[in-house]
């Protein structure tokens, strides 16, 4: 690569291929439009197409529209107005749907908050995102009712969520002025006020994230930044599969839609009108058969639930597998390529960049049969994307080739952390990710590690994810995990530890001092954990991914 090259110049841009179709270098100028256009538009093209699916509920555009319609009227009717924060505690369904789109309309703000928050992490970002309006399942009021005298809710609203087909719903039990969201849809005919929204202003979602550190923090995210994203996504890596796909295909969504991932799943399928499969992130044995009952044209889920279909029967057929929240094993995607016959499309993003930013195009060249051999990781920039990578320390462009901090800077990357617009960013509105990262000659980058979760091994640097990537190549390891402890015999420096999960034909016949064994053969000397421990579980965050985090905290906790 030419010295006097820099990332300004955009050297991915020479790989903005899929196969021999070219994409384009821009997909500017963007619409300034609302997320709900997405909905208006699919209902107006597309209205007896089938929008979602779950378990053995079925909405088609138009039924989907109606619902969205009628209970946007009733938020309208409830006090609910333009910039309100309105809080979702709801797994994976088509009401989250319904609840997204009818505030989107109101130009509410989404405040989609996770299901597995115990009572004070409720309090915390409820009361931080100034919420006004709740909408829950039914198994989330118990918990609602633990900190409502804490709250300053003027509405509460639940839904019964079925788990599985022909599942019978408890007793309602708690507040008795608490909203059912099914009578509101039934109640309200389909007119909702006409709401002025101004695209790149107003805050469509406020997703609370850890960032890059610390405590929880609301991302004020627009209209313009989702809607952009979607369209230099979605929209322009399937641009030449356009008349194939748009109005034709289903998505089977495996992660879960409060998430900024399943969230952006949602919109870019809506936006092309295509047919969504939702699913509990959670049921692989319901993940594989829908692969096999409906063979779906893309599958979104996260690096921990390919290595569960690896022990499943999958048969080879040409869907497009995506990858993303999570650092994907290069021997995860080498296997499961040999398994379906496909290779696996990496994303990368973050909740801050609504979420995507990079989108590995070689792989869904070889799915589409333009290429013959995929490159790894998390591929080239979206259009109009800038990223460079800096020295973390001095913040100064690091040479092509080397590792550093990625920073990225789009119409995609958020307005500020909440309430301030402009916090949390760089210099002339850069995002610093807390990703190590390198850029090969072709403008193909691949993420190293987190900053928080390398190593320091008595001075030396070892990235976790490196010895992650290694032990997932032992034949015996089906999951694996690594973390840095506190050295007891070095102040100031660390030791490695690693946590794996074996293979079930593997158990009898493997400990963890083979493991080691392997680890002293592939890894440089002061990269070998210093202890490995084999367990049948290990803790996973809310999107299927491993959490370190948690890891770590039981591991100082035993200390």
């Amino acid at each position: 690569m030419n010295s006097v090259t820099t990332y300004a110049d955009k050297p991915w841009l020479k790989s903005y291929f899929v196969g021999p179709m070219k994409l384009p270098k821009t997909m500017a100028p963007y619409p300034e439009i609302s997320v709900y256009k997405f909905l208006e538009d699919a209902a107006s093209e597309y209205p007896d197409n089938i929008a979602c699916e779950y378990l053995e509920q079925k909405l088609t555009y138009s039924e989907l529209k109606l619902k969205v319609d009628k209970l946007a009227t009733a938020f309208a009717d409830l006090g609910v107005k333009k910039n309100d924060k309105v809080a979702t505690i709801l797994p994976t369904c088509p009401e989250f749907i319904i609840v997204d789109y009818a505030l989107m309309r109101l130009g509410a703000v989404h405040v989609p908050l996770s299901i597995l928050h115990k009572a004070p992490d409720l309090l915390y970002e409820l009361n931080e995102s100034n919420t006004t309006t709740i909408i829950c399942s039914y198994r989330r009021l118990e918990r609602i009712e633990e900190i409502r005298n804490e709250l300053s809710i003027k509405n509460l609203i639940y839904t019964p969520i079925p788990l599985f087909p022909d599942y019978q719903q408890p007793e309602i039990v708690g507040d008795p002025d608490a909203l059912k969201l099914e009578d509101l849809i039934e109640k309200y005919e389909p007119n909702p006020p006409d709401v002025a929204i101004n695209a790149k202003e107003d805050l469509a979602l406020l997703p609370f994230t850890g960032g890059t550190t610390g405590i929880p923090k609301g991302t004020m995210l627009s209209h313009y930044n989702i809607t952009t994203n979607v369209i230099q996504s979605l929209q322009w890596f399937l641009h030449p599969l356009e008349r194939g796909v748009k109005g034709k295909s289903a998505t089977l969504i495996c992660v879960p839609i409060f998430h900024q991932y399943g969230h952006w799943a949602i919109h870019a399928s809506i936006s092309w009108g295509l047919r969504m499969i939702l699913v509990d992130a959670r049921d692989i044995d319901r993940i594989v058969e829908l692969i096999k009952k409906v063979r779906p044209f893309s599958v979104y889920a996260v690096p921990t639930h390919y290595m569960e279909l690896l022990q499943k029967d999958i048969k080879k057929m040409p869907i497009i597998y995506i990858s993303g929240a999570a650092a994907l094993p290069s021997d995860v995607a080498g296997k499961f390529e040999k398994k379906t016959g496909v290779p696996m499309t990496e994303g990368y993003g973050m909740t801050e960049t609504s979420p995507l930013t990079h989108i590995n195009l070689s792989a869904i060249s070889k799915v589409t049969r333009f290429m013959t051999k995929a490159k790894q990781g998390i591929g080239v920039p979206a259009p109009d994307t800038e990223v460079k990578l800096v020295d973390p320390d001095t913040r100064v462009e690091v040479p092509f080739g080397e590792e550093g901090e990625v920073w990225i800077r789009g119409p995609q990357v958020m307005l500020g952390y909440w309430p301030e617009k402009g916090k949390g960013l760089q210099k002339d509105g850069w995002l610093a990710t807390g990703d190590i990262g390198t850029m090969d000659e072709d403008g193909y980058f691949q993420i190293v590690d987190r900053i928080k979760d390398m190593i320091n091994v008595s001075g030396m640097k070892v990235y976790s994810r490196v010895i992650d990537d290694t032990l997932h190549t032992h034949p015996a390891v089906r999951m694996a995990g690594v973390i840095g402890l506190p050295d007891p015999d070095r102040p100031g420096s660390e030791r490695v530890k690693a946590f794996v999960i074996l293979r079930d034909e593997f158990k009898e016949t493997t400990t963890s001092d083979d493991i080691l064994d392997f680890c002293k053969e592939t890894l440089p000397p002061y990269a070998v954990p210093k202890q490995i421990e084999i367990r049948d579980f290990l803790p996973l965050t809310r999107v299927m991914k491993l959490d370190k985090k948690k890891l770590k905290a039981e591991e100082v906790g035993h200390t």
